[in-house]
């Protein structure tokens, strides 16, 4: 075994690391470069005064685009509830559909940028909007795919059923 004694060496680094902010240690984990040494990628750790930058720190620098993010989410979830057109079949309802997909892929980007700048209740409103998005697909989908009871409001096709026309009796006459 070797002679050194870890718990001292152990405590002088918890030492070190707690004179330094956590921002501080971000901003110098960031500016090392790593460095090609025995075959093997090491980080070159800077000793020193701990860096001080004029920017904010990272995480309350992008905050904003996170909320921004989920406010564009749900403002189209909530647009959802004021579709304009029936959406009972034809084009109308594959529109609808495809903005039940986009709600649910926004609600996914949003929430990935409110876990990257960790923005706890901005993240949950964005899996809502993702739930949302995914539950108003799946009213219209499920009854049309065979898995849900169809309804008179969702019926079984995607097509709208062809007009009826009237059977004509014979010959019209134009007088003349």
């Amino acid at each position: 075994m070797s002679d050194r004694n870890w718990e001292a060496e152990l405590a002088k680094i918890d030492k070190q690391l707690a004179s330094v902010s956590d921002e501080a240690l971000l901003a110098e984990s960031k500016a090392v470069a790593p460095t090609k040494s025995a075959g093997r990628t090491m980080a070159a750790p800077t000793m020193g005064a701990p860096a001080r930058s004029a920017a904010p720190s990272a995480p309350a620098a992008g905050a904003w685009r996170g909320w921004v993010k989920v406010t564009v989410a749900v403002g189209a979830a909530a647009g959802l509830m004021f579709w304009p057109w029936p959406a009972s079949c034809g084009a109308p309802l594959i529109g609808f559909t495809a903005a039940t997909g986009a709600v649910a892929l926004l609600g996914v980007w949003s929430a990935v940028g409110t876990w990257r700048h960790r923005l706890g209740l901005a993240h949950v409103a964005s899996l809502l909007v993702v739930v949302w998005g995914l539950a108003l697909g799946a009213r219209e989908v499920l009854p049309r795919v065979g898995y849900a009871a169809p309804t008179p409001q969702r019926s079984e096709g995607w097509r709208c059923p062809a007009p009826s026309v009237a059977p004509s009796v014979g010959p019209v006459a134009i007088p003349g």
